[in-house]
């Protein structure tokens, strides 16, 4: 049985600029961190893997020292407060449908499934704020069905490969039986680190990435008659009509890997 994992923020839906940028804003403002990111400030920080590496960023030694946060505890200890914080704005925001799924997944979920996929999702954000997103974009019935791979539950975050090395240990999959679906090169990095064959789906703030080692990279997975997929690159040919289509991931997986992986 072929298993289709996908990264969370970016892939199921446009999560990054209109639900973590403004509940990392609003948690800041709740704490009084004399912090608020721009959008392209954001754009840099989502190369950051993970929340709460994303906040430690900003404490330089002046604001930790304005902060009183000079001592290091004290610093784990802030962050972590900030990033449940943030958790919980995220989610809410989730749940207000802010952000709508992204083009093609609920379809392409639905036909994997009824395939006989395995499904996953391998995310550096936290699992409550993932599967909050993932009920979102699939429905309740449909999540049910995922296994769901996030946070802090491996030493090294994307890129590295642990949390797809992870993924395919639990899953009980070899590599060539597993497709990703990213939208950053970081996420790709991992994907590819762990031998894995990678559809990469672009988002707003990785459009300008490089996806060089992606299987197919398009501008979104598409939805028949309603928004067409527009291939971006294409190395080994597929094709597409459209949309990114169950026959479209066959294809994909059926491509030779030269990768090799190691265990997580």
């Amino acid at each position: 049985m072929p298993a289709l994992i996908f990264d969370c923020d970016g892939v199921l839906a446009d999560t990054e600029q209109y639900g973590h940028l403004p509940a990392f804003n609003q948690t800041f403002t709740d704490f009084g961190v004399p912090v608020q990111w721009s959008v392209d400030e954001y754009a840099e920080k989502v190369k950051i893997g993970g929340g709460k590496e994303r906040m430690r960023s900003i404490l330089s030694p002046a604001l930790a020292a304005s902060l009183g946060l000079q001592d290091a505890e004290a610093a784990d200890r802030a962050v972590l407060a900030w990033h449940q914080r943030k958790t919980e704005v995220y989610r809410q925001l989730v749940q207000s449908g802010v952000m709508p799924a992204r083009p093609g997944i609920a379809r392409i979920v639905q036909e994997a499934h009824g395939a006989g996929w395995m499904l996953a999702v391998a995310s550096t954000s936290a699992e409550p704020a993932v599967r909050a997103v993932l009920t979102h974009a699939v429905g309740d019935e449909l999540a049910e069905s995922f296994s769901v791979f996030a946070g802090d539950i491996v030493p090294a975050k994307k890129p590295a490969p642990d949390i797809y090395l992870l993924a395919l240990q639990e899953l009980g999959v070899e590599p060539q039986d597993a497709l990703v679906v990213e939208d950053s090169e970081n996420g790709l990095r991992a994907a590819v680190g762990a031998g894995l064959q990678t559809l990469v789906t672009v988002s707003g703030f990785t459009r300008g990435e490089n996806f060089d080692g992606a299987a197919l990279v398009v501008s979104s997975l598409g939805d028949p008659g309603q928004e067409q997929a527009e291939v971006l690159a294409d190395p080994h040919g597929v094709g597409l009509s459209g949309a990114v289509t169950l026959a479209t991931l066959e294809t994909l997986l059926a491509l030779p890997t030269t990768h090799e992986t190691e265990t997580p």
